[in-house]
C-alpha cells in the first residue's frame, strides 16, 4: 500500500511538472545567435529553452501586429516537443528584433533629477515628460560589450524598465494605455554625456545613439504576468558596487502615463520600445563624478524581469 502511494504521488508531481513546464501561457520570449542572424526562442518556467524558428516568425513589427504571441502559443501547444532546444552556450540577442523606435523618457525619477541638479543640470522636476529617441542601430543583447565609442569622455550607464508595445497606439488615453502593452524587459540606456548635454545644441539623442547603446532583454516578460509593474525593485552595479537601486513606484510619471502621452506625439507601432526613465546613481551624479573605462564590468536587474552584463572595452576600427 505504501509503494502504490508512493508511486501515486512520484506520478502526480511528474503530471505537474509536465504541465508546468509545457504551460504557453507563462514562456518568456527572448533570441538567440550571432548578432543580426538572431532565432526567435522562448523559455518555460521550468528553465527549458526552445528554438522556435519552425513558427516562421522573428518578434518584429509583423509578429506583434497579427497577434504573434497568441499565435505562437497555439502552435507550441501542439509543435513543442519538435522544437530543438537551445544551448546554454548560445549568445542572447535583443530580446526582440529591431523596432522602428526606441523612444526614452528622461528625468522621470525624483532623486535622479537632484543629482542632476548637483552637476549643474536642471533641479526643476518637468511638468511634462521629456522625450528623446535612440537609435535603433544602438540595439544589441543584453550580454554584449559596452563600448566605449571613438572620442568619447563620459560614458554613463542607466538601468531602466523598457515597455514593449504591443499594437499600433494613436491618441490614446491614458485609462486604456496599458492594453497596448506587450510585455517589458531591461535596457542600459548607454549615455555619452559630453556628447549629450555639453556639445552645442544640447541635443541628447547624440550622446545616446552610439552601437551597443540600447542593451535589451534577455527576456521579454508578458504583459500578463507581471501584473504590477510599478512595483519593481531594480538596481544597477558597476565592478560589484551598487550605484542604481530604486523601485518603479519612484516614476514621476507611471507607465499608463507615458503610454498616453507618447501616442499623442508619435503612433507607437507593434514592436516599439519605450524606456522609462533611469533612477538616481549614475556615474555623473557622483561626486566627483566617475564614468565608465575599459576594464568595467556593468551589471543590472529589474525585478522579475530580468538581469544584464556587460564588459566595458574601447572601439576598434573595422580593417
Amino acid at each position: 500500500m505504501k509503494k502504490l502511494l508512493l508511486l501515486l504521488i512520484v506520478q502526480i508531481f511528474c503530471i505537474l511538472a509536465i504541465a508546468q513546464s509545457t504551460d504557453q501561457s507563462k514562456i518568456k520570449l527572448f533570441r538567440f545567435g550571432p548578432f543580426d542572424k538572431e532565432k526567435p526562442a522562448v523559455e518555460y518556467p521550468d528553465g527549458t529553452k526552445l528554438d522556435v524558428s519552425a513558427f516562421g516568425e522573428d518578434f518584429n513589427e509583423k509578429f506583434f501586429a497579427t497577434d504573434g504571441i497568441a499565435r505562437l502559443q497555439t502552435w507550441l501547444v501542439a509543435n513543442s516537443k519538435k522544437c530543438p532546444k537551445v544551448a546554454s552556450i548560445e549568445r542572447f540577442g535583443s530580446c526582440i528584433a529591431r523596432p522602428s523606435k526606441i523612444v526614452a523618457i528622461g528625468l522621470n525619477y525624483a532623486e535622479h533629477i537632484k543629482e542632476g541638479a548637483a552637476q549643474g543640470t536642471t533641479a526643476a522636476i518637468p511638468k511634462e515628460p521629456v522625450i528623446f529617441l535612440k537609435s535603433t542601430s544602438a540595439l544589441c543583447g543584453p550580454f554584449d560589450n559596452a563600448i566605449i565609442p571613438l572620442n568619447s569622455q563620459k560614458m554613463d550607464w542607466e538601468v531602466e524598465l523598457a515597455v514593449i508595445i504591443g499594437k499600433r497606439a494613436s491618441y490614446v488615453s491614458e485609462a486604456d494605455a496599458m492594453k497596448y502593452v506587450a510585455g517589458y524587459t531591461v535596457m542600459n540606456d548607454y549615455s555619452e554625456r559630453v556628447w549629450q548635454m555639453e556639445k552645442d545644441g544640447n541635443q541628447w539623442d547624440k550622446g545616446k545613439s552610439s552601437d551597443n547603446f540600447a542593451p535589451l532583454g534577455p527576456y521579454m516578460i508578458l504583459a500578463k504576468n507581471l501584473p504590477n509593474p510599478q512595483e519593481l525593485n531594480l538596481w544597477l552595479k558597476v565592478n560589484g558596487k551598487t550605484m542604481q537601486n530604486a523601485n518603479t513606484r519612484d516614476m514621476i510619471f507611471k507607465l499608463a502615463f507615458l503610454i498616453s502621452y507618447a501616442s499623442q506625439h508619435m503612433t507607437l507601432l507593434p514592436g516599439d520600445v519605450i524606456s522609462t526613465g533611469t533612477p538616481s546613481g549614475v556615474g555623473n551624479g557622483q561626486k566627483p563624478p566617475v564614468f565608465l573605462k575599459k576594464g568595467d564590468i556593468v551589471e543590472l536587474s529589474v525585478e522579475n524581469v530580468g538581469t544584464q552584463k556587460q564588459n566595458v572595452v574601447p572601439y576598434i576600427p573595422v580593417q
